[in-house]
């Protein structure tokens, strides 16, 4: 029935297309957790209107003088707001109607041609309840004082849905390879006592970057990691990097064209940090926060060290260049290039679980030896006791002192030898086991 159906829209609109001044190529649907992107590509602009209905919830898009190219896309099940897009007959030009499971608020605009796409129209569509209530306030968790909590790392998967990214010689887009390597680390940190990683992005989908902070701050996290692996006009560029965030200045050429190129996301995406209100604008860091920013340093540092036991880096030292998604005050964040997708040799590495499993194991060593020194008041972390290395120590003379197992002792510290040196700091777990 629905091949039928669709024979006999397409000899509907047959006497439409060739005259038609705009087609509509392709639509594509991104489903995220709390809204959904539908984007129309088109061959050129066109004239838009949406009307949102109800009994039953659906959108209609109206595009004027334009022809079906071919059968529309349907969403996913999981997607929380279209159940079905039709393509129906339009004297004017071309008409989508998207029923909905709920009803919801749907926002358009158009986008011109970029470096991925060619003309574009977009419809946002989010939750009408959500959309109209009042936001609520955050509470301040009143705890007692024996109990503590994890700290929380926000694990930010860079690019998503209609912003791909970098894309490497042989196809691979950066937005995959980023959501990898965060779900790997997401993984590895939820396993370790007393840390917890939320994921910004869980999907395949556009999240604009001042969304990606909200999302950190909405969960109190206690840092904030985004992942990359771009790309360069040099094919012969490689390396890991890391770099926080600098309203000074670049440190770099390199890592002021980098900013440039992430900072961008929006743009492809569809948001623009000029016509947004000035929040992004109005936190740029007073860095009367500077502990927040030293802190970012001091992770950045470490998670750069632990890098360099699992390849080669492209730059030895932290950089630090403006970085929209950077740009909350009082979480220390950092931003990891995994590595250069445009770089041939790295691409193939970048697309090797093995390899994204050894990029989540280096962010967590850093990580591990952050929060040893740095872990926040509260927080089960900072209730481990910390020995700092001296002349004469050995790790069974550490145990015995503090009246546990040598195997608690490496379990609480990642270590597989009993080899130690001065200066290190071990963490103490207060109880065997």
């Amino acid at each position: 029935m629905r091949t039928a159906l669709g024979v006999l829209l397409l000899g509907c609109l047959s006497g439409q297309v060739s005259a038609a001044p705009v087609s509509v190529q392709n639509i594509r649907i991104w489903a995220a957790p709390d809204s959904t992107r539908v984007v129309f590509d088109l061959s050129g602009p066109a004239t838009h209107e949406v009307t949102v209905a109800e009994d039953p919830a659906r959108v209609v898009m109206d595009i004027q003088d334009a022809a079906v190219g071919g059968a529309p896309a349907q969403p996913e099940d999981h997607d929380l707001f279209i159940r079905h897009v039709n393509a129906v007959p339009f004297d004017l030009g071309a008409r989508f109607v998207l029923e909905l499971k709920q009803p919801a608020v749907a926002k358009s605009f158009q986008l011109g041609p970029n470096q991925h796409y060619g003309h574009r129209l977009v419809l946002d569509l989010t939750d009408a309840a959500v959309d109209t209530a009042p936001q609520p306030q955050p509470q301040e968790e009143v705890a007692a004082t024996d109990q503590r909590r994890d700290v929380v790392i926000a694990v930010d998967a860079g690019h998503g849905g209609d912003d791909p990214g970098a894309r490497g010689p042989r196809g691979t887009w950066e937005k995959q390879i980023t959501l990898q390597m965060a779900r790997s680390l997401a993984v590895r940190i939820n396993a370790e006592r007393g840390m917890q990683a939320i994921l910004t992005r869980e999907g395949d989908y556009f999240l604009p970057l001042r969304k990606r902070m909200e999302l950190a701050r909405r969960h109190r996290a206690d840092l904030f990691i985004s992942i990359h692996a771009d790309a360069f006009r040099d094919r012969r560029v490689q390396g890991s990097s890391v770099y926080v965030l600098s309203e000074r200045g670049a440190s770099s050429e390199h890592a002021r064209w980098l900013a440039e190129q992430e900072n961008a996301s929006d743009l492809v995406g569809g948001v623009s940090l000029d016509t947004e209100d000035n929040v992004l604008a109005s936190v740029l860091l007073d860095l009367s926060q500077t502990a927040s920013l030293e802190a970012s340093i001091d992770v950045a540092e470490r998670v750069l060290q632990s890098l360099r036991k699992i390849g080669r880096l492209h730059n030895r030292r932290v950089e630090s260049a403006g970085f929209a998604v950077l740009k909350s005050p009082d979480i220390p964040s950092i931003l990891v290039e995994a590595a250069y997708i445009s770089n041939p040799d790295e691409e193939v590495k970048l697309r090797s679980p093995l390899h994204q499993q050894k990029v989540a194991e280096a962010i967590l060593s850093g990580l591990r030896g952050y929060f040893t020194v740095r872990a926040p008041e509260g927080t089960t972390l900072a209730a481990i006791r910390r020995h700092v290395i001296g002349r004469g120590d050995t790790l069974s003379g550490i145990a015995q002192q503090y009246r546990i197992s040598m195997q608690t002792l490496r379990d609480a510290n990642n270590l597989h030898t009993d080899q130690i040196r001065i200066g290190q700091v071990l963490a103490i777990p207060a109880t065997d086991g």
